[in-house]
């Protein structure tokens, strides 16, 4: 039976062609952007349509240049490590190979964090394959000093230069700034208040609110510093849906849908769950019978065969679980063998299919609007 999954708005681009359609508008020759001299990408991290929308009124300058088709979808899974390496590579988890928050080392039992396991656990930055883009012409980072160096920076934009400013408004103008002084010049503006914001307290809080009016500020400051000739465009990662604890699904010992699974990966709502040997079609059994009202389950040839995950390179195939365990309702799986439970403080959550993770604003400023 063929996977039966959400459509994408008619309208919507695709995130990973985002940046590479922008370096085609530096040289004048872009399908999706007029010409420009400079061009900026303001990444606003776990901004979706849906919740911008619904929010509208919060972020009148955000609303105001855009509209309900000014979208694009982004990657599979609808994770931070997968979408920001799709964005600055321009190919998808199948090529770049970050197919989610967690992954498989294939031929290991090492499932390791793909945003921050090149600090933690020595990850190379080679593990993501895909060339940056930033290596074709003067490229810019203006985002938290935090950041500054990392290992997954150091992967994703590892040629270009790290400018490291704290304040929202003052990292839009900086960024302004920098397009302005350096002409034919890429600059990622990078924006995670808001999915901090969401994480914690849900995007329907207040505190996430807050945040989003501080970003909509910034996105002014951003859209009234332009030089003439620099474009710009903003955008989202991935959306946000709020999981209350009561609706987390906690997998403990003993429990059948554990039954021939080997190690887990991916994140609350995108479960990789990889099988021992011999079992991958009797835990994707087992969690279709059980959870198949409430998320999409698929084996890894369902999901590859469905192009979720873009051509998948065979060297990239193993890290891919077995099968996958997609959220569709508002629900998020637990790992609660673990002995760290913070996580399951978690609120905002994101990860799956369904359109309010997966559609991103799209929405242009300058010389490309």
């Amino acid at each position: 039976m063929p996977l039966s999954l959400p459509a994408d708005p008619p309208r919507a681009r695709s995130l990973t062609g985002v940046v590479p359609q922008l370096f085609d508008a530096l040289d004048g020759r872009s399908e999706w952007f007029a010409p420009a001299t400079s061009a900026i990408v303001l990444l606003v991290d776990g901004l979706g349509a849906a919740n911008l929308a619904a929010r509208s009124g919060h972020a009148r300058f955000l609303s105001q240049i855009g509209t309900k088709k000014d979208v694009a979808r982004t990657v599979f899974p609808s994770t931070t490590a997968t979408a920001l390496t799709g964005l600055l590579t321009g190919e998808p988890a199948g090529e770049h190979g970050i197919v989610g928050y967690r992954a498989r080392i294939p031929g290991t039992d090492e499932v390791l964090n793909q945003l921050r396991g090149y600090d933690t656990d020595g990850l190379p930055t080679s593990w993501q394959r895909a060339p940056r883009l930033v290596a074709q012409r003067p490229s810019f980072v203006v985002s938290k000093a935090q950041y500054a160096g990392t290992g997954f920076t150091q992967a994703i934009m590892g040629e270009a230069e790290f400018v490291a400013v704290a304040d929202l408004t003052e990292r839009a103008e900086r960024a302004a700034a920098l397009a302005a002084q350096h002409p034919g010049s890429f600059i990622y503006l990078y924006m995670t208040e808001l999915d901090a914001a969401g994480h914690k307290h849900g995007w329907q809080s207040d505190e996430w609110i807050a945040a989003l009016e501080r970003v909509d500020a910034a996105a002014s400051a951003l859209g009234a510093a332009l030089a003439p000739g620099t474009g710009a465009v903003i955008t989202g990662d991935h959306g946000m849906v709020d999981v209350p604890r009561h609706r987390q699904v906690l997998l403990s010992d003993g429990d059948r849908l554990l039954d021939g699974v080997h190690l887990i990966g991916g994140e609350p709502r995108m479960l990789h769950l990889y099988s021992e040997p011999g079992r991958a079609a009797d835990v994707r059994a087992a969690w279709e019978a059980s959870e198949s009202g409430r998320s999409w389950v698929m084996s890894r040839d369902e999901a590859i065969g469905a192009g979720l995950f873009g051509p998948v390179d065979p060297a990239v195939r193993e890290r891919i679980g077995d099968v996958l365990v997609a959220a569709r309702a508002a629900v998020a799986y637990y790992d609660d063998r673990e002995p760290d439970k913070k996580p399951q403080n978690m609120i905002g959550q994101h990860g799956s299919l369904t359109n309010e993770e997966r559609v991103v604003p799209l929405l242009r400023l300058g010389a490309i609007a």
